[in-house]
């Protein structure tokens, strides 16, 4: 895939849910933007941004216009996954704007958690684009146990507060398939096994590790990931639990034997390595940025 390319969602019996490409950081298949063709249009999540219009075309492409679009749904307010709500906001007049409770003060007032990404991502900040504040009017509030009703799709809302206070994850009832964001981590094509994902300063692990004992509890046949896309689900949330304890085990380990965390995540930076799918600069910040979650997390566990 490349910018701007549309993939139709088939794993499990999905229907109606197609994504497109944004090239988040130049990676392909990095950010999906999910556009889901119900009886009341919707978008779940929103990329960074940086590259709304090939949302606008790809939603016109499956036959969405602009004033058609009944919903942006936001999964949480971290900007590779929120930062284009306030664009798309603007350019689709008659969208909701759905996100949990806790996070509706970031929608209407961007402007800590952009100046909290300038400080995690560092110089990636060129591949994000600064958000405006969203009109309390325009955002709808959801907690734990909602249904937002598109008509033919219903989403029922589960907070998953694991990877942040903000996120959570949306059970297409219909489609029997979750939207997971970042709760069941990142499922790399060319990669073996689930990837961890443990961004400052919201990663907790036993948060986590309950997020996803959740959505085993929902049993879906269908994982649609905030990164790269559907997926069957089979074993990946059970390999994503061992994923994170042993990566928590690793950093902590790493962390005894070195004293210094600056080191502690250079070390892993060093060791991170670029694929099909990103350049080395985004696997060394990326790993410096997971490294320093599980660091915060370390420091406030007790």
């Amino acid at each position: 895939m490349a910018l701007g390319d549309i993939h139709e969602a088939t794993a499990g019996e999905t229907t109606d849910l197609y994504y497109v490409d944004t090239e988040m950081f130049d990676s392909p298949k990095y950010g999906p933007v999910y556009i889901l063709n119900a009886e009341k249009p919707a978008v779940v999540d929103t990329a960074t941004g940086r590259h709304y219009e090939v949302v606008l075309k790809a939603m016109a492409e499956v036959g969405i216009e602009p004033e058609d679009l009944e919903a942006i749904i936001l999964t949480h307010v971290h900007l590779d996954h929120a930062g284009g709500a306030s664009v798309l906001a603007q350019k689709c007049p008659n969208a909701d704007v759905y996100i949990h409770h806790s996070g509706a003060q970031f929608l209407e007032n961007p402007e800590p958690i952009w100046e909290g990404t300038k400080e995690v991502v560092g110089d990636r900040i060129r591949y994000y684009r600064e958000p405006d504040p969203i009109p309390a009017d325009r955002i709808i509030e959801v907690d734990d146990g909602d249904i937002i009703d598109l008509g033919n799709h219903r989403l029922e809302v589960y907070h998953a507060p694991g990877h942040a206070f903000h996120h959570v994850v949306y059970f297409d009832i219909e489609n029997d398939g979750v939207f997971t964001a970042d709760a069941a981590g990142i499922n790399v094509p060319d990669r073996e096994g689930v990837r961890y994902t443990s961004p400052p300063p919201g990663f907790d692990l036993d948060g986590c590790l309950t997020d996803v004992a959740m959505i085993q509890e929902i049993d879906p046949t269908a994982l649609y990931y905030g990164h790269f896309g559907d997926y069957e689900t089979g074993e990946l949330l059970v390999e994503y639990e061992s994923v994170l304890e042993n990566w928590v085990e690793d950093v902590e380990q790493i962390r005894e034997e070195l004293g210094d965390d600056e080191e502690v995540k250079a070390y892993f930076a060093e060791q991170a390595d670029s694929t099909a799918y990103w350049t080395e600069e985004h696997a060394r910040g990326e790993e410096r940025m997971n490294v320093a979650g599980v660091l915060h997390y370390l420091d406030n566990r007790d």
